[in-house]
């Protein structure tokens, strides 16, 4: 069993952001964050749960998602995102990455859980800091270009 925590954090929607990702398996422990110069908050909570996903090494892993985004978690636990996907995302932002879940998701056997944020959750609270931290490091910004194109 992997354990999946995520946050991602944006100061201006659209603004600077980032993600922070944290995987578990047993004594197995990884931490991944990226920040960004323009973006939003929604973006890097997806981007957080896409990083993870991307970093495991075999498939059909079952794995349990952590995430305080109700964006993120509802589109995925109540199936939203197949209703947008038949419809083409018609009016849906963020098309580019929720295809890029969908690729990585298949591969596995994803579970979602909700956590409150900023509750005192260790590992939520350490993604919010990976992710605020960078999104403030401006030398290592990372270009969202799908973003900053307008085609997201």
């Amino acid at each position: 069993m992997i354990e999946l925590y995520t946050d991602g954090a944006s100061s201006g929607n659209p603004g600077p952001g980032g993600y922070g990702t944290i995987l578990r398996s047993g004594p197995h422990y990884k931490e991944l964050s990226e920040g960004f110069r323009k973006t939003t908050n929604n973006r890097m909570e997806l981007m957080a749960v896409i990083k993870g996903l991307e970093a495991l090494k075999k498939l059909n892993q079952n794995v349990t998602v952590y995430s305080d985004s109700k964006y993120v978690v509802d589109a995925v636990e109540k199936g939203w995102v197949h209703g947008w996907v038949r419809k083409g995302f018609a009016g849906k932002k963020n098309s580019d990455l929720w295809m890029r879940f969908l690729t990585v998701y298949k591969l596995h056997n994803v579970r979602f859980v909700w956590v409150k944020g900023h509750a005192g959750h260790p590992e939520n609270e350490r993604c919010d800091r990976l992710a605020v931290q960078a999104s403030q490091d401006t030398a290592h910004w990372k270009i969202d270009s799908v973003f900053e194109m307008g085609n997201a």
